[in-house]
């Protein structure tokens, strides 16, 4: 039930005098916090830790960090153990936080009934991210979007009165019920009370409609007041739909807690227009970034690292995710995250960094299965080339704290043209100085930078960024100026270590400021090296791995300078222990690093032969890959070099998918099927924004209690002789369909046309299917299948996640029969697989997906097939896999065919819904089967459920697994469960 604000106020009061004598550890602009080193990675260590901001940063224990945070949604990979690895290979390639969706619907399967077991173990999620060494952003919701059914918002809640997003009291019952379920576990690993790394809260997102109403305003004050009873004590914020200003601080009650609210945005913008200027050179006003919220740090609560992509690829011509991830690629993300910390952003989520899969019925209609997104870790988990600016950005983020206070300073002329924009900025305290160097024409430009009474000359690719810093320090000593664009630098053993970066074979400058000359040897590479008057030069090209010591010149700890390109700097993994920083090159991936004596403890990934090399803490002499000795000796580098390479991969054969049964369903069409079990539908108002017509009764699904997947209506009827049509208005969502049968007999099928790019966004999709009939005065059976693919976001905030879904209603041209209707959708949701996962088909009902169905008696039949029918047809196989223990194969489903051919097919894998093809529309042909539900060391059952309109031959044609993608190393995979028949209650 909805707390009164007097009611929230009373709990809240204690707490929040707590919280303002600094338990909390909120900063106030006008604090200052000193640049210094870097907190170590967080864990739940059981200790109390402070969280903070002030204009320039969070502060977490009183020391600056830039939050450099990945999007990535548990919902989306339905195999715990892999999220593991997903994480993983975030913070290897430099992230330090990851955000995280909470899905009402995915959680939620009636009124009050939340499932945080299985694959919705939100407690595991927060558990395995702290183990990992990332903060975590936590978004709850209640509404999310995230194209998603209904934006989050449980099926149920479709048919539930009350406004959502609003103070309606109905509605805000049931997200305090939402909020209690979620925070109660969400309390218990909060950063500032060491049980887990949780930094950041979001409230709501992209809320703007109610923005200057009443109830917006109670609304917002409404989900801050119960957060904070349920004992969230970390910094709130909600996440602006674009630089608007909205909710910024002061804008709402927020019960008199002072420095406990971020203003944070999203933004998503072209790859085909220059980067906008969020913050220090906004427009000023009310609106954009540090602008908005002066007091506080620059937060780009979402940014573009990819986008979705709709049915048909209407954005993207048909091309599907690989041209996402072609125009947003490696450079666009360079040229855009540097130019969002030249704007002051200090807290920057990347969404998505792994974007993974909208199983089930967990898409919202504009979007197909995957949700790939064109991220950096592609759906199956694979590394891409956009890695390469997240990973040096990240790692340079996270090392050099320098760069999380930064104010802007004077302009400076670098030539090359009105493309090249150049932004200079100042630390306050240490003088570093920083030049965001960007191109926003297609060929190269050679920047021409002024600093420390010298011109500096830097190429910038076309449609790239670089960055130039100088007056930094490297430890002992400090760097003039360089041209290659620093990544990282750590105390690693008895040295100082710094690694710059650049393209293959550009030739960079580096200067450092030596009282007197040193002894500089060139260990590896092609560099030359000249003293002059203070300075020490350094002329590299880059390739591979170039290594310079510098030693002495008044210094007693010596210098490697390790000077990468760009394809070299993702094989350098810096990684922070208790015992201290290790540094490791070579492998596809460094997971873990430990010491245990003088033994340096990796485990990692490799994809081919791979070098190693480990630059440890002092004393470590022997190294460990993968709990396996590797040979090693110590280098001039100061590091321990592997004696012989790491083992690449084992091959993986997959085996042809042969041996298949197939059985045809819909008997729901037929005269005499039983349906006197199915609901009446017979209800006369509804809570859909959908108008009933007038003298019709209800026919939307979710007023029944169906709320996914296909429904079934079987209408009676008698008296129509003279009727030469019928018409039936549907909804649907895109790509929906509605087939009809008039006495066993197919009438035909009405499909929603493909979206293109005018109309992919419009909403809710309505149309009225009109069939030539001719029946007699007897009685007749409208039997009736309505694909609804599911609700419409409610991203408006004006309830459209209610708009109807099924039948509207029913005329006859020539005749007025009364029709007698009876529904039938999904059975109860799978305990298991959660309410997403089903919908109302006959087989579904009848656990024809599930593994150990007895199908003994279908026909054995060979693929590809031809064949014409109206209706659904069910096909099914098994098949072993025996994928090398050490080995971790990502694996998809490839489904091939003449794209003429009108058909769609459901897919599960081991009683799990992997998602739905369509072959006449596509872009998708490839379905990530993920490991744990696939079992890639023993048996699987494969089941495809055909759905075909009958106006062209239909398959399935082509069905085969396919590789995506193997490395020697991942995590230990436990098999998801996947109940079968009929140990599952029907």
């Amino acid at each position: 039930m909805a707390m009164s604000r007097r009611t929230f106020h009373m709990i809240t009061g204690t707490a929040a005098l707590g919280l303002a004598l600094g338990g909390s550890g909120e900063v106030h602009a006008d604090v200052s916090a000193p640049t210094g080193p870097p907190p170590d990675p967080p864990r739940a260590d059981g200790r109390a830790h402070t969280v903070g901001f002030d204009r320039y940063s969070m502060l977490v224990d009183g020391r600056r960090v830039v939050l450099w945070s990945g999007e990535m949604h548990p919902f989306r990979l339905p195999s715990p153990s892999l999220w593991r690895d997903v994480l993983q290979k975030m913070r290897g390639h430099g992230y330090n936080t990851v955000s995280v969706y909470v899905a009402w619907n995915f959680h939620s399967s009636a009124p009050g009934h939340h499932d945080f077991t299985r694959v919705r173990d939100l407690d595991l999620f927060l558990r395995t991210a702290a183990e990992t060494g990332l903060y975590v952003t936590l978004r709850p919701g209640p509404y999310i979007n995230a194209e998603v059914d209904a934006g989050g918002f449980p099926g149920w809640l479709t048919a539930t009165p009350g406004t959502a997003r609003t103070s309606d009291p109905t509605y805000l019952g049931h997200v305090d019920e939402w909020l209690t379920a979620v925070n109660r576990i969400a309390v218990r690993h909060l950063y500032t009370r060491g049980g887990g790394t949780i930094v950041l809260y979001q409230l709501e997102n992209e809320y703007a409609n109610h923005v200057t109403e009443a109830a917006g305003r109670d609304y917002m004050a409404h989900l801050y007041d119960k957060v904070r009873a349920d004992g969230i004590d970390v910094p709130l914020f909600h996440n602006d739909k674009g630089r608007n200003g909205y909710w910024a601080p002061g804008t709402f009650d927020t019960g008199g807690e002072r420095g406990r609210w971020l203003y944070g945005f999203d933004g998503y913008p072209s790859p085909f227009r220059p980067p906008p200027d969020w913050g220090y050179f906004g427009p000023g006003g009310t609106k954009g970034g540090s602008t908005a919220s002066p007091d506080t740090p620059g937060f780009l609560a979402e940014f573009g690292g990819g986008w979705f992509d709709p049915w048909g690829g209407a954005e993207f011509g048909g091309k599907g995710y690989a041209e996402s991830r072609r125009t947003r690629d490696a450079a666009y993300e360079r040229r855009f995250h540097l130019t969002n910390l030249a704007n002051g952003i200090k807290i920057h989520n990347v969404y998505m960094t792994f974007g993974g899969t909208s199983w089930g019925w967990l898409p919202a209609p504009v979007v197909y299965t995957s949700y790939d997104y064109g991220a950096a870790l592609d759906e199956a988990r694979q590394p891409t080339a956009k890695l390469v600016p997240m990973h040096q950005i990240g790692h340079l983020l996270h090392t050099v704290p320098e760069l999380a206070e930064l104010d802007r300073a004077e302009d400076v002329d670098v030539g090359g043209g009105p493309a090249l924009r150049a932004y200079h900025l100042v630390n306050p305290d240490t003088g570093t100085h920083v030049h965001v160097l960007r191109n926003d024409s297609t060929g190269e430009a050679e920047a021409a930078v002024p600093v420390a009474g010298t011109t500096v000359r830097v190429p910038v690719p076309g449609l790239d960024a670089r960055l130039l810093a100088a007056g930094m320090s490297l430890g002992r000593r400090t760097l003039r100026y360089s041209s290659a664009q620093p990544m990282l630098r750590l105390a690693v053993g008895r040295q100082d270590l710094a690694v710059f970066t650049g393209r293959s074979g550009e030739v960079t400058t580096t200067v450092l400021e030596c009282a007197r000359e040193p002894r500089v040897t060139v260990l590896e590479g092609d560099a030359a090296h000249t003293y002059a008057q203070g300075t020490l030069r350094l002329d590299v090209r880059l390739g591979g791995l170039v290594r310079v010591l510098v030693e002495g010149g008044g210094v007693a700890r010596p210098l490697l300078l390790l000077l990468a390109d760009d394809e070299t700097s993702v094989r350098l993994w810096p990684h922070h222990t208790p015992s201290g920083p290790f540094l490791v090159h070579g492998p596809a991936l460094l997971r873990t690093a430990q010491r245990r004596g003088t033994t340096a403890q990796l485990t990692g990934d490799t994809v081919d032969d791979a070098d190693l090399e480990v630059w440890a803490p002092p004393g470590v002499t022997e190294v460990v890959w993968n709990g396996a000795p590797v040979p090693a000796r110590g280098t001039a580098s100061g590091s321990v070099r592997a004696t012989r390479r790491l083992p690449g991969a084992a091959p993986v054969r997959l085996p042809a998918l042969t041996g298949w049964r197939r059985r045809a369903e819909s008997p729901e069409a037929a005269v005499d099927f039983d349906d006197s079990a199915w609901r009446t539908a017979d209800r006369t108002t509804s809570y859909a924004t959908t108008p009933v017509p007038a003298g019709q009764p209800v026919l939307f699904a979710d007023d029944y209690g169906f709320h996914y997947g296909d429904v079934w209506y079987r209408g009676r009827f008698e008296g129509a002789a003279g009727a030469a049509s019928v018409s039936l208005a549907y909804v649907s969502g895109t790509q929906g369909l509605l087939m009809a049968w008039l006495d066993g007999k197919p009438l035909g099928t009405h499909r929603m046309p493909v979206p293109d790019a005018k109309t992919v966004r419009r909403g809710t999709w309505s149309a009225t299917a009109t069939f030539p009939i001719a029946p007699g005065d007897g009685p007749h059976v409208l039997s009736v299948l309505v694909r609804r693919m599911q609700h419409d976001e409610d991203g408006g905030a004006n309830d459209s996640h209610k708009a109807g879904r099924g039948l509207v209603s029913v005329a006859f041209d020539g005749a007025s029969p009364a029709v007698r209707w009876r529904i039938q959708g999904e059975a109860a949701p799978d305990p298991v697989r959660g309410p997403l996962n089903n919908g109302g088909l006959y087989g579904e009902r009848h656990g024809w997906h599930l593994p150990g169905f007895p199908d003994g008696d279908w026909e054995a039949v060979p693929l590809p097939r031809t064949e014409r029918g109206q209706g659904v047809v069910w096909y099914r196989t098994r098949f072993r896999l025996a994928v090398d223990p050490g080995t971790d194969a990502s694996i998809g489903l490839t489904l091939a065919d003449d794209p003429a051919r009108a058909y769609r097919a459901q897919i599960f894998l081991n009683g799990w819904n992997m998602g739905q093809y369509i072959n006449d529309v596509g872009p998708q042909h490839t379905f990530v089967l993920p490991n744990g539900v696939l079992d890639t060391r023993g048996p699987n059952t494969l089941a495809l459920a055909v759905l075909a309109d009958g106006t062209t031959p239909s398959g399935p044609g082509t069905v085969e697994l396919t590789l995506l993608g193997r490395a020697a190393g991942g995590v230990p995979v436990t098999l998801v469960d996947s109940p079968g028949f009929p140990s599952r209650s029907l």
